[in-house]
């Protein structure tokens, strides 16, 4: 069993880790400085090195860079202070495996130890001809584009560590599948996978939603219920929407992810969780933090490992190969005799712009599905509105002429009602133009999510109370 490397200038905490380590039954192969550790590295070969940032004769980012260059299928763990975590942000987009900010517990240091020893053994078996294991656990995912493919080798990378994923992209694009799918490839696929979606739960409940509460907290806390935080133990919370979120409740994040203790409310005494964090946004988070909507430290905690995940418009082929997959998956569902896509149909997939990404494209293929019997989907078969967007130029003007629009006829629509009732019409016309998306609606209107949750609450009462 080869040594693991431990690169730590000071004496004490160099005395503490090795002794950690070798209770736990590992080899470890010591050194002070950068030099000499790239010297210890060259000679034994660790699968792991534990290196510490703050070298005496030579920044650790540099070390671990060369190391890396020289076997990139060591496991590296930096090791920070509080103070430099942007340093271990760094590394983690250099590629090393995870990070530990001090002062960090045994059981922490062990359990990062543990996933950097799993993933190199994963890696050797790669190499030896078992190279689609790790892609098939990406099979929620259909496509083979480059950019995809790209996304793919970080799901990866990212799987085996501990560290915080930040996933963006546009509306539709699979936040959620790629959150279940690096949670798959890790040591915790054998816990709860927990996702919570920040922007479609009114912020006054979103709290115990999260941490949870105790019974008489707050008027209807008629039970104990556990947060999410808590039912992920073990396993994964994933956070969808995160730039949703209150800014009091931030707050509360923040301290989560400093401390992994969570106090449901009405609690007096936090205790700590074991949960590993992902997030989620279809917004800008950097636009965000500049509008004061979002947390700047809250966004570095969370903004370790980003993955980007790429609009269905930039992904070629790949329209193509999930309408296929789709069709065949929604004909065995519906019990269609469907087994094809016309030639028009996949050049009007590869066309089409996709506001909407791969949820758009679903809805369309099972529209299809739904509604006909196949044999081949053809474009008689496609959502009127589908085929009206095919007719649409690439500026986004109809290739037909459009009718002038009629400013007296909007005014008509408007005329005599109250300004509460033009309110409320505004407000449920832009639902539905975003699928019944509240969260969406309300960047549409320049308003919180929660606002509108409470407007429709308030009118859903009114009717109950009409009747």
């Amino acid at each position: 069993m080869t040594p693991l490397l431990l690169i730590e200038d000071t004496p004490s905490l160099q005395l503490v880790y090795e002794t950690v380590l070798r209770k736990a039954g590992h080899r470890v192969v010591s050194a002070s400085t950068a030099a000499d550790g790239l010297i210890a590295f060259r000679k034994h070969a660790p699968q792991v090195v534990l290196l510490d940032l703050m070298l005496p004769d030579r920044p650790g980012l540099e070390l671990m860079r060369e190391m890396m260059e020289e076997r990139p299928d060591t496991s590296v763990i930096v090791i920070t202070a509080n103070g430099s975590i942007n340093r271990a942000v760094e590394a983690m987009r250099l590629g090393a495996h995870d990070f530990l900010i001090k002062p960090f517990n045994d059981q922490r240091f062990l359990n990062a130890i543990e996933g950097a020893l799993s993933g190199s053994l994963h890696e050797r078996d790669a190499e030896r001809g078992d190279a689609n294991r790790g892609r098939a656990t990406f099979s929620v995912f259909t496509g083979n584009s480059q950019a995809m493919e790209t996304v793919f080798a970080r799901i990866r990378s990212v799987g085996r560590s501990m560290a915080t994923v930040f996933i963006t992209g546009e509306s539709g694009t699979g936040k959620e599948l790629c959150a279940q799918a690096i949670h798959d490839s890790s040591l915790r696929a054998s816990g709860p996978f927990v996702p919570i979606n920040c922007g479609a739960i009114p912020s006054d409940l979103l709290e115990s939603e999260v941490f949870g509460h105790l019974k008489g907290a707050f008027t209807g806390a008629i039970a104990d219920k556990p947060g999410a935080a808590a039912v992920a133990d073990g396993g994964t919370l994933f956070l969808d929407e995160i730039c949703e979120m209150d800014m009091n409740l931030q707050t509360k994040l923040l301290r989560f992810l400093q401390t992994s203790m969570i106090q449901p409310v009405g609690a007096t005494h936090p205790h700590k969780v074991d949960v590993r964090i992902i997030c989620a946004t279809n917004r800008d988070p950097m636009h965000e933090i500049r509008r004061r909507r979002f947390r700047e430290d809250l966004y570095y905690r969370l903004h370790v490992v980003p993955i980007h995940l790429p609009p269905l418009r930039e992904r070629g082929e790949d329209a193509v190969m999930i309408a296929e997959d789709a069709l065949a998956r929604f004909a065995a569902e519906e019990g269609r005799s469907f087994t094809a896509i016309s030639d028009d149909v996949k050049a009007l997939f590869r066309r089409l712009d996709w506001p909407g990404n791969v949820r758009e494209l679903l809805n369309a293929v099972r529209h299809a599905v739904v509604l006909n019997d196949g044999p081949v989907l053809t474009s008689d078969m496609l959502p009127p509105e589908l085929l009206r967007k095919s007719e649409t130029g690439a500026d986004g003007a109809s290739c037909v002429p459009a009718e002038p629009p009629c400013a007296g006829r909007v005014l008509d629509g408007l005329a005599g009602k109250t300004l509460a009732e033009i309110e409320r019409l505004a407000i449920e016309r832009a639902v539905d133009r975003h699928g019944g998306s509240v969260p969406q609606a309300a960047r549409e209107l320049n308003v919180s999510p929660s606002t509108l949750y409470r407007k429709r609450e308030t009118w859903a009462k009114d009717r109950k109370n009409d009747v």
